[in-house]
């Protein structure tokens, strides 16, 4: 069956009747565009642009020509947080060859584009945004030199099928205390480069969102139990929290849910499949709060391998296992789930982009009940960089600006040397490239 994004309510509404779930709705959207304070910061509104990976820094781990060009856009857009994409804290924790790397030799890189960012969006926009610095090891994904070099925290059948990594390449205990110090590094190293805060990613199945789901991890002090397993977020949110030196936003972007079964998935029940169950995302979110943590920014599934989880799409690598509608009930819902364990802390939204045009009515109803606090962009921005100044100014998205969920962005960062971006919206510079490595 194909399907297509909500850019009208009637379209919206026949959606969520044929997959029988529910969305809120506000003819108002105006809550989108009040601030927020997160220590004693003001956040001009509700918008945050999520961490979108560009793949296109240089060899030494640092911005190039079209990452300023992303962010120069995002920063002319209009919203209140920019988080800034996933940055390597190890050079074997790359993802790719040009995944950006912050380190003191290429510190001053880092510092020049937050101070760009914020000077672009104060002279277009008139206020200063907030900029959090993602911080990762790829762990299963790492490929620092363009072939496959992955660092697992344990054997998953559901990924390896039968081919297996080899147990070389299990992390030991060691091994996870570096990767652990390297964390916290690192956000003091965004800190020294202006950024306003440090997410320690916890996600889509990278390394410390992996070890979530570590329960066949023997003998270990980062497997097992829940402790165990949620040890190396605490320790590095803790260890960046004790080493910042000013106000500092230590956050993270966290799993709710992985979509796997147990024993390979977090936010599940064993003997229960792939039903949600946000128990223990809920225990861990009250720990990092209780650790002092200000802002969470939540999320669900894999891009690799279920991404009709956390970015559901209209045409996709695969069959419609559900409506796409299902999939963003399923996380703005269990969001709401989340955050309602953890009031008077800011959370952020996720996989509100295949709602289209219809986006910031269903997130502000959200917002306006006290679900949650922002409503985050994905791969809409790279479509839509100015979708948080139209929302803003005239309460609505313009139908022929947004995202369609055609998942070329994706696909074009699968291929070796591909650079994301959006080939419908912003053609002139990502159609060739698609098309040079992609196009049958």
């Amino acid at each position: 069956m194909k399907y297509s994004v909500t850019n009208t309510r009637e379209e919206l509404e026949r959606q969520c009747a044929e997959a029988r779930v529910g969305l809120p709705f506000s003819e108002y959207t105006s809550v989108l565009a009040t601030p927020v304070n997160i220590l004693n910061r003001t956040v001009n509104n509700r918008m945050v642009y999520q961490a979108m990976e560009g793949c296109d820094g240089t060899l030494e781990g640092v911005p190039d020509e079209l990452t300023i060009r992303r962010y120069m856009r995002f920063a002319e857009g209009g919203a209140g947080i920019i988080w800034f994409e996933a940055t390597a804290v190890m050079e074997n924790g790359r993802a790719n060859p040009r995944q950006l790397y912050i380190n003191e030799k290429n510190f001053d890189a880092f510092k020049n584009i937050v101070l760009d960012i914020k000077e672009r969006c104060i002279k277009v926009n008139g206020y200063e945004p907030i900029v959090i610095c993602q911080l990762t090891h790829s762990g299963r994904y790492s490929k620092p030199e363009g072939v496959p070099a992955p660092l697992i925290a344990y054997n998953n059948p559901i990924f390896e099928k039968d081919n297996p990594i080899d147990k070389s390449r299990i992390l030991s205990d060691d091994q996870l205390d570096e990767i652990c110090e390297a964390l916290i590094k690192g956000a003091k190293l965004a800190e020294r480069a202006g950024f306003d805060g440090a997410d320690i990613k916890c996600c889509h199945r990278y390394l410390l969102c992996e070890l979530l789901s570590a329960f066949t991890r023997e003998n270990s002090r980062y497997g097992g139990s829940f402790e165990n397993r949620t040890r190396l977020i605490r320790t590095a949110v803790e260890g960046a929290l004790a080493n910042r030196s000013r106000p500092f936003i230590i956050t993270t972007r966290i799993n709710a849910y992985d979509g796997f079964e147990y024993p390979y998935g977090f936010g599940v029940k064993d003997g229960e499949g792939i039903k949600p169950d946000f128990t223990e995302a809920k225990m861990l979110c009250r720990e990092l709060v209780k650790l002092g943590m200000p802002l969470v920014n939540l999320t669900m599934g894999n891009p690799y391998v279920n991404p009709h989880v956390n970015r559901p799409f209209s045409y996709g690598p695969y069959e419609h296992p559900e409506p796409p509608i299902a999939g963003v009930a399923r996380m703005l819902d269990g969001i709401a789930e989340v955050a309602a364990e953890i009031k008077g802390t800011p959370v952020i939204s996720s996989g509100i982009s295949y709602l289209g045009a219809m986006s910031p009515n269903v997130v502000a109803a959200y917002i306006r009940d006290g679900k949650f606090d922002f409503a985050g962009y994905g791969r809409e921005t790279l479509a839509y960089p100015d979708l948080a100044k139209d929302i803003c100014n005239y309460g609505t998205l313009n139908p022929k600006k947004v995202c369609i969920a055609c998942g070329k962005c994706s696909e074009i960062m699968r291929k070796p040397g591909g650079t994301p971006g959006c080939v419908i919206r912003d053609g002139a510079v990502y159609a060739p490239l698609y098309k040079k490595l992609c196009a049958k």
